[in-house]
This record gives structure tokens, sequence and C-alpha cells, in this order.
């Protein structure tokens, strides 16, 4: 586990209404997407404050996902959610396979070329379709490398910070 196993890290997003019972429709960033079920309490955080809810439950409805939450058994008071991002402490999540890396555990670490040369740190990483790639800024430059194990990225190293 990594030294910021208690933080909260971002899982999904509410985005919409579903129906007049207070359900609400879920972007879900887990894989499979209806994993993120699995991982409680979620962190609500929304533009007016936060709350911690555990109990949630969903199901895939079409291409979305639909969530039911505690004590929102109507319409009005899920709207006041929509927007909402859905947070997990990091420590509820399973430890990756050896070889694979949550990218919140990848952010903030240095990236350090074979040669010694520090380019940066990884300020976040974007999905790409082909591989993901790493944004490593330092001070104002930026540079996006690819996040290719083996052939890119040699190794990863939390203890070292790199």
């Amino acid at each position: 586990m990594t030294a910021a196993g208690d933080r909260w890290i971002l899982v999904g997003r509410i985005v919409g209404l579903h129906g007049v019972a207070g359900e609400v429709k879920l972007e879900s960033y887990t894989e499979p997407r209806t994993r993120i079920f699995r991982y409680q309490p979620w962190l609500l955080s929304t533009t007016t404050g936060e709350s911690e809810i555990s109990g949630c439950r969903g199901r895939e409805q079409g291409k979305g996902i639909v969530a039911t939450l505690p004590e929102i058994t109507d319409r009005d008071r899920a709207a006041t959610l929509v927007g909402s991002e859905i947070k997990v402490r990091r420590s509820v999540l399973p430890e990756p396979k050896p070889g694979e890396y949550y990218w919140t555990d990848l952010e903030g670490l240095e990236v350090v070329t074979i040669d010694g040369v520090a380019l940066g740190r990884i300020s976040h990483l974007l999905a790409t379709g082909a591989n993901d790639v790493m944004v490593v800024r330092d001070g104002e430059r930026q540079r996006l490398l690819p996040f290719v194990i083996d052939d890119y990225v040699k190794t990863v190293d939390f203890n070292a910070g790199r």
C-alpha cells in the first residue's frame, strides 16, 4: 500500500437523474464500471460541500449505471447531487497486480531517464486508446510521455518517489 492509502480519490461522478424515486445516473471510472459499488463509503463532493455515505447500490441500465443512494427518496433531493464527484479512500481499493498501477499512485512521482536526467513530476495521466500517457511537468515545461512498461518505463519505485 502506498503512503497515501487514506486519501480520497475520484472514482466517478453523478451525471443525471433516473425516474422519480431519487435514483441517479453515474459515470464510473472503475473497471468494470459497476465495481464502483464495491468501494464504499463514498465521499460526495458538490459545490456546496461534502458528505460521506455508505450503502449505495446500483445496476447497469442500458448504456449507463443507475444508483440508489441511502436517504435519497425523491427526484428533487437527487437533483441537488447532479454534478457531484464520487470519491473513495485509496485503502478500500484492492492492491494492483504486479506491473499494474493506479494512476493516482503514480501522480507526483519524479520521472528520470535511464541516464539520470530528471524530467519533472507526473501531473496526471491520459487515456489515449493506444496507450496511457504521462503528463510530466517541470516548472512551466510540460512533456507527454507514453506510459508503456519496459519500452518507456523501466521501473516504478514508490519508495524512491520515482
